[in-house]
């Protein structure tokens, strides 16, 4: 029974071990983790090696050379490293609910009851009461062992109700990590204390270490992108607020004019210029993609006003019979306001755009062809930042891309495709605007 009992117990340190390298190099070399998060993880899977090491080297030596001199010191320092664990958590549960270590009773607790737990191994190197080796270094326990369980136990059951007490302070993920590392080790112990002899908690303690850290990963990676999302609609926010005053201003003075010389069309552009300015200050505050269809309305407005600021100057043809999709707000209208801004030239042909979008395979495709001067990929600022700004949130929202090409007989080409999100029914068909339809 004793070999039975010391193969599985060297098996399921070793494997431990193994697990527990496995997050310590993750820890070292990932690019993504935060600092507090890194740094945190390094040291306490180090702390994990040495308390596991300690185990294996212990029962390596039992093996080797049986009972030995060299039992006792070993048992103190694996007893010494896993208890070193649990201080470590406050501290970081702490850390991650934002609330200053100095001066935090929680800590003050924790580091009050591992002093407790210090000072009773301390007392087990001189004193047969809590736990003993006889002359035959055979390991028993004595009469006050339950005190020194005790100890971890109500370690546990501190941060236990730290972590309940502060779970609103949390993501999902850092509470399902917290509280898979108070639970998992606290239920090895109590198998280990009916089952003597076997050490789940080794085991026990090293899966909810590496589960804890893979929950870790995954909420910074998660918390990341979402960083990255919610600066790309910044981005957007702020190319919202700081619409070129040239535009409005013109937009003012041709309005101006045809007060007088044509107040029906004045009334137009008055009413596709608050629908431009609508959409766009209403784009600050969306978070997620919008249908299609009100993108399209977007463009519209917009190109309502710069078509009679350009008359025959500029030309617009749309042909999107299919609508049925979602896109970032402040994606179709960007595209459309940079071919104008940069094609309208008094010195150059008229500028045509052409509008389409369908369905394809796998998603939707939007294209906005011109006839302006064209751009090649190294040509500064202008185009290439604010087309790089939709393609960084049309990434991030939905999956989509943008790609930028010459167009056959000069000018350029934008596409832009959005994978499906919301599949359209079979055998239906949504028509937009007609096919061709001139603006």
């Amino acid at each position: 029974m004793k070999n039975w009992q010391q193969t599985l117990n060297y098996a399921l340190t070793a494997a431990s071990i193994i697990i527990i390298l496995l997050g310590f190099l993750l820890a070292l070399s990932s690019m993504t983790m935060e600092k507090r998060t890194k740094r945190f993880f390094t040291v306490f899977f180090l702390t994990m090696l040495l308390y596991l090491g300690s185990s294996l080297t212990g029962q390596t030596v039992n093996i080797l050379l049986g009972n030995s001199s060299a039992d006792q010191p070993l048992l103190f320092f694996e007893s010494l490293f896993s208890s070193m664990l649990m201080p470590m958590l406050t501290g970081y549960l702490l850390s991650c609910c934002g609330e200053r270590l100095r001066g935090s009773r929680v800590l003050y607790c924790m580091l009050g009851l591992w002093a407790a737990y210090f000072i009773l191994l301390m007392i087990t190197q001189y004193t047969t009461a809590i736990y003993y080796y006889d002359d035959e270094y055979v390991y028993h326990r004595g009469p006050m062992y339950p005190l020194l369980l005790a100890l971890p136990v109500a370690s546990m059951a501190v941060n236990l109700f730290a972590l309940l007490r502060r779970r609103k302070l949390l993501t999902r993920k850092q509470f399902v990590a917290f509280l898979l590392f108070f639970l998992l080790p606290m239920l090895g112990m109590l198998a280990q204390m009916l089952l003597f002899g076997i050490r789940f908690i080794v085991f026990a303690s090293a899966l909810s270490a590496v589960a804890m850290f893979v929950f870790m990963l995954s909420n910074e990676a998660e918390q990341f992108y979402l960083q990255k999302e919610e600066n790309a609609r910044q981005r957007a926010s702020i190319s919202v607020l700081q619409m070129r005053p040239h535009f409005i201003y013109n937009t003012m003075t041709s309005v101006y004019y045809l007060c007088r010389q044509d107040p029906e069309k004045a009334q137009q552009v008055i009413l596709d210029f608050t629908s431009y300015l609508r959409k766009n200050f209403t784009a600050i505050a969306r978070e997620g993609t919008i249908p299609f269809d009100e993108e399209l309305e977007h463009t519209r407005a917009y190109l309502g006003v710069e078509l009679v600021r350009f008359a025959d100057r500029l030309t617009v043809a749309f042909d999107t019979p299919y609508t049925r999709f979602r896109v970032p707000p402040l994606t179709l209208q960007p595209i459309v306001e940079n071919a104008v801004k940069h094609g309208v030239d008094p010195e150059l042909a008229p500028l045509h755009i052409d509008v389409s979008a369908g369905a394809v395979e796998g998603g939707s495709l939007i294209t906005v062809a011109d006839t302006g001067p064209g751009f090649a990929a190294a040509d500064d600022n202008a185009p290439h930042i604010a087309l790089a700004n939709i393609q960084e949130r049309l990434k991030m929202m939905c999956g989509g891309r943008l790609e930028i090409a010459p167009r056959a007989g000069g000018g350029t080409v934008v596409k832009v495709f959005v994978p499906d999100i919301y599949p359209p029914p079979k055998n239906k068909k949504n028509r937009g605007a007609q096919d061709g339809a001139m603006v």
